[in-house]
């Protein structure tokens, strides 16, 4: 009766206006509170402001069919959200589910919600949380039916209001806000390339920054493309100085509510990227106690 009340009043918080809004509304509470997402590894929290490179804070089961943590990852636009997330669910056997990904495969398809989210993308804006439970509902739905288990959730939530939501129908492990400067953030977004051919992710930034006024330096070496993807490089719409600025911009004035909502709950570890793939890699392997026994996940980018 509690679970039921609870969906009910979910349910009402949320007001769609699309004809299509209740259907794909009930399709993310079934999904996500579906028996495929088991009980969840217990997992200690970590302090509020915890020393990134030292916390050993969390115990993973070490058998693949153990492993359904079901983590979000903040951070802003261009951080490596998508990257690491990536990495952590081909250690952890579970689903990474990319909301970015999802508004660009919908892009791609010119589906019935082409018009609105190359709009709304094109001028850096958020995607509503109507699109964005619509798509995320859809997503969940077809790992349900293949029979997937846990997850890594990139880009959700957003807003408090989607926390909340999240939180009635599901139990959020941990979430993992990654950090950057700004100014490194920016030269990131404008270095990213996607090779059109094979969709590969490449970024051609050479960032070299040296440290000053206590504040350490950081290095992040290009994640240049294999020859036969050289030639095939693109470059996404959004990935203008304009539309990253705007992204941050609206990120940043939304993501301290959303951070607090998670320290306050004793759910959000903060980690400060000290470089590229190599210098990150290990270090948050060690934040979140975890090993890469298989190999699977090199360091090298």
């Amino acid at each position: 009766m509690a679970a039921l009340n609870r969906l009910l009043r979910a349910k009402r918080e949320l007001s769609f206006s699309s004809s299509y809004s209740w259907m794909t509304t009930d399709n993310l509470w079934r999904s996500l509170s579906s028996s495929t997402f088991s009980e969840a590894a217990q997992l200690r929290r970590a302090p509020s402001s915890p020393p990134p490179t030292s916390i050993k804070a969390f115990s993973v089961p070490r058998d693949p069919k153990e492993r359904n943590v079901q983590w979000v990852f903040l951070g802003c636009p261009g951080v490596g959200k998508g990257t690491y997330a990536s990495r952590l669910s081909k250690l952890l056997g579970v689903p990474h589910i990319a909301t970015g990904d999802l508004v660009r495969e919908e892009l791609s398809s010119s589906g019935p919600l082409f018009k609105q989210l190359a709009e709304i993308v094109n001028q850096g804006k958020l995607v509503s949380d109507e699109i964005i439970f619509n798509l995320l509902s859809q997503r969940l739905e077809a790992g349900e039916a293949k029979g997937e288990s846990g997850f890594i959730l990139d880009g959700f939530p957003r807003t408090i209001r989607q926390a909340e939501i999240l939180e009635d129908v599901t139990d959020i492990d941990l979430v993992i806000n990654l950090k950057l400067q700004e100014n490194v953030l920016l030269e990131k977004c404008l270095g990213r390339r996607i090779c059109s051919q094979c969709g590969g992710n490449f970024n051609i930034a050479n960032i070299d920054i040296k440290g000053e006024n206590g504040r350490p330096g950081i290095y992040m070496a290009p994640l240049l493309p294999p020859p036969h993807c050289a030639s095939k490089l693109i470059t996404r719409s959004d990935d203008t100085e304009e539309v990253v600025k705007a992204r941050l911009r609206v990120y940043n004035e939304m993501s301290q509510p959303l951070e607090e909502f998670y320290r306050s709950r004793e759910k959000l570890l903060e980690f400060d990227l000290p470089g590229g793939i190599p210098e990150t890699w290990p270090k948050l392997l060690q934040a979140l106690n975890l090993d890469d026994h298989d190999g699977k996940q090199s360091a090298a980018a």
